[in-house]
């Protein structure tokens, strides 16, 4: 979460020895199917939230149960996607000490997440590397390049440096193919993580063409909208109006330029700038928004709010922090919207199942009278 937005991308990976492998419809795995997300052969509408400090807590046995709590949480509220880090690159219980030297205290920890996850059945969004300083970032990964006598001379090489690719190429390998301690499923064979974030919030101001973030390849594209932050000497009416044009806007990109699904990943208010009526009143807009472009078939898939904190987490709270077991109005919406997307979901499954009887009915019928004909 930082001050600025710009659409961000995932993507999905199913790899095994190198090879993309065609995954079936009901595995488990979350899939692309136009401007749709799909699950088990559905349309995948979901409710969210953002809790980026999941693997760090979890890294410490003793606080784990912070972690479980929360999927907990989520799960009573209908919230089924989480994103978090996969990353913190030196600094305090580092997941990557130096470039290929991981700490496997962290990496059980990131294994323990996965792990909760999978219980409560919360899919993961997990993001690779940090555009910013906090918990290392790009910035960490020039640093150690320059370590290695690279004459690098901003923090944008790292989208063009060959040894800081490389860095971050073996951190993408060393995820993909860890084997979690708990569950023994490699994390790119795991259907609980459904989909895999190149950076949080990537930029790079050196080159405005913006050809570093074209990747064909990419599932579906995500935003992030923080109007407190972009337009602090505007007061609460005019945020809301910009940002009723602003979510609008993407999604309507998102149907006719990208023709892809589109998340919103990250949005909130500051509680400390602000008084709960008016964080509702964003909240509610950002739902509002997802819901009607859902019901009509659009672009929009869900949104996750930034975030969710468990009691006892004090000294990280941000003002943007939301704690389901307190109840709030906020709460309340978010609740609501949950149940909302869930409707959705249903009514593309009844109409499939549906689909599936007609089909099968069909079938026997061809059957039937195809034995029929084989008689003398």
């Amino acid at each position: 979460m930082k001050v600025l937005g710009l659409v961000l991308f995932a993507f999905f990976l199913f790899q095994k020895q190198g090879i993309f492998l065609h995954v079936k419809a009901d595995d488990g795995f979350v899939k692309t199917k136009g401007m749709q997300l799909m699950l088990n052969g559905s349309p995948f509408y979901a409710n969210g939230f953002n809790a980026y400090w999941l693997m760090y807590m979890a890294a410490d046995p003793s606080q784990r149960s912070k972690v479980s709590t929360a999927f907990q949480d989520a799960q009573q509220h209908g919230l089924t996607i989480a994103r978090t880090w996969a990353f913190s690159d030196g600094g305090d219980r580092p997941l990557q000490y130096s470039p290929g030297s991981y700490n496997e205290q962290t990496f059980q920890g990131l294994d323990f997440v996965v792990s909760e996850a999978k219980k409560y059945g919360i899919k993961l969004i997990l993001s690779f590397a940090n555009n910013y300083d906090q918990f290392g970032g790009k910035k960490q990964y020039v640093n150690w390049a320059r370590n290695q006598g690279q004459s690098i001379g901003s923090d944008d090489d790292f989208f063009s440096n060959s040894v800081v690719k490389d860095y971050y190429k073996n951190h993408i390998k060393t995820v993909l193919t860890r084997r979690n301690s708990l569950t023994g499923v490699a994390y790119k064979d795991e259907p609980t993580i459904m989909a895999w974030e190149l950076m949080n919030e990537p930029r790079c101001t050196s080159d405005p063409s913006g050809k570093t973030m074209q990747i064909p390849g990419i599932d579906f594209a995500t935003v992030h909208s923080y109007p407190d932050q972009w337009l602090q000497s505007s007061n609460d009416e005019s945020q809301i109006a910009f940002l009723k044009n602003w979510l609008d806007t993407h999604i309507q990109d998102a149907q006719n330029i990208l023709r892809k699904p589109l998340l919103f990943a990250e949005f909130g208010k500051s509680l400390r700038i602000a008084g709960p009526n008016q964080r509702d009143e964003l909240f509610n807009t950002v739902y509002t928004a997802i819901y009607s472009s859902a019901r009509a078939g659009g672009a929009a898939v869900g949104g996750l709010f930034w975030q969710l904190f468990t009691p006892g987490m004090d000294s990280f709270r941000d003002g943007y922090e939301v704690i389901m077991s307190e109840g709030t109005s906020t709460v309340n919406l978010i609740t609501q919207e949950s149940q909302k997307l869930n409707h959705i979901r249903r009514m593309y499954v009844r109409l499939r199942n549906i689909e599936k009887w007609n089909k099968a009915r069909e079938i026997r019928r061809a059957q039937f009278w195809a034995g029929k004909g084989g008689k003398k």
